[in-house]
């Protein structure tokens, strides 16, 4: 019987060198159970797509590497499981009570259906407001005005709208698998590195790299002798809800509602821009990334571009943002362990752009 991870990569080997002649990376879906992928300097060119665009899972893909939450990734995750311990990552949906980005502040009702007898909730709310997964309708390649697969404005408003992209394409794939935590807000304060989450950090790959050192994790990828499996999913700590939590209503309110550029614009702590990161995201082929920051990259960028849009647009990679990683950096630490299972239950809604993340982490 032939070796399955030989198989595999011979498949892979076939593909790339089928793109590469062909130059239509979307000719032939790579096969998600692979576990070698092309770094992202040897991605082949696809015609009509920007550089470096990774849509290579179909013309009609639209959950770009959650297909890499293969079964069998999933069954080999859920043995991340050692205490049953569960720990949320959601903010409540009150929280921020004033967003930032000019984000609607979340409504709350509920209506009286029999009075004494039965009752309703009635939500008004911006699904970005709070903790949240950043879906491929969300942020496009700017420079070609381009979203995840082709998918165009006209996709998403107007009289040709259509469902490329919609969130609900991910509610009905599913998100479980191995999550990986990086905290390097406890880091920082070890090893007394003091910034502002609400004021512009770049984290480095370097400072991520020595944050994994600390906690025992070589988060280069596998393929290169880490610790990071394809399908993994990041979540990377940076304490802007340890600030948020320490702050005054008024202050958080003043904070949320800064306007404009540089100083007077808002500004978080965040993942630095530089090509090592945009390397080892790509290269890593993490099924998703988040943090607990409202942006998750050092806010406002100073590079050209915005990793949002290699990450989203480009690569197809779920993006969350807001998660409260507070009880998780806490159960970790107390652990040990920096690996755990993870779930998501994205809304199902036809059309939508992004949604609440509705997560689970399990220990």
């Amino acid at each position: 019987m032939a070796d399955a991870g030989n198989t595999s990569n011979n498949r892979l080997t076939q593909i790339k060198d089928f793109l590469t002649m062909n130059k239509t990376a979307t000719t032939i879906p790579w096969d998600p159970d692979c576990t070698k992928f092309p770094t992202r300097k040897e991605l082949p060119a696809i015609d009509g797509a920007p550089s470096e665009a990774a849509w290579v899972w179909g013309e009609d893909d639209y959950i770009g590497r959650l297909n890499l939450l293969t079964p069998t990734r999933v069954a080999a995750a859920a043995k991340e499981i050692k205490t049953g311990e569960i720990v949320p990552v959601n903010l409540p949906l009150n929280v921020p009570a004033q967003p930032a980005f000019g984000r609607e502040i979340f409504k709350h009702s509920i209506k009286t259906m029999v009075p004494g007898l039965a009752y309703d909730d009635l939500y008004e709310m911006n699904t970005q407001s709070g903790t949240q997964w950043d879906g491929f309708r969300h942020f496009a390649h700017m420079p070609t005005a381009t979203f995840y697969n082709n998918t165009k404005e006209s996709d998403i408003l107007g009289p040709a709208a259509n469902h490329k992209c919609s969130i609900h394409h991910w509610a009905d794939h599913g998100i479980a698998g191995r999550g990986l935590l990086l905290d390097y807000r406890g880091y920082a304060a070890k090893k007394g590195i003091k910034y502002d989450p609400y004021d512009y950090h770049p984290i480095s790959w370097e400072e991520l790299f020595r944050c994994g050192q600390d906690q025992g994790v070589d988060i280069r990828p596998a393929a290169q002798g880490g610790d990071v499996k394809v399908g993994d999913m990041l979540f990377v700590r940076s304490g802007w809800k340890e600030a948020y939590d320490a702050k005054s209503a008024e202050e958080r309110s003043k904070l949320a509602l800064r306007h404009g550029n540089g100083e007077d614009g808002q500004r978080y702590a965040g993942l630095g821009q530089e090509e090592g990161m945009l390397d080892w995201l790509h290269d890593c082929y993490f099924a998703a990334v988040g943090g607990d920051a409202p942006a998750f990259e050092a806010w406002p960028t100073r590079e050209k571009y915005h990793l949002h849009e290699y990450i989203l647009a480009l690569w197809g990679m779920p993006l969350g943002e807001m998660m409260d990683l507070e009880r998780l950096a806490a159960k970790c630490r107390e652990r040990g362990r920096w690996f755990f299972f993870f779930s998501s239950a994205p809304a199902n809604c036809p059309g939508g752009v992004s949604s609440h993340i509705n997560g689970t982490a399990i220990l």
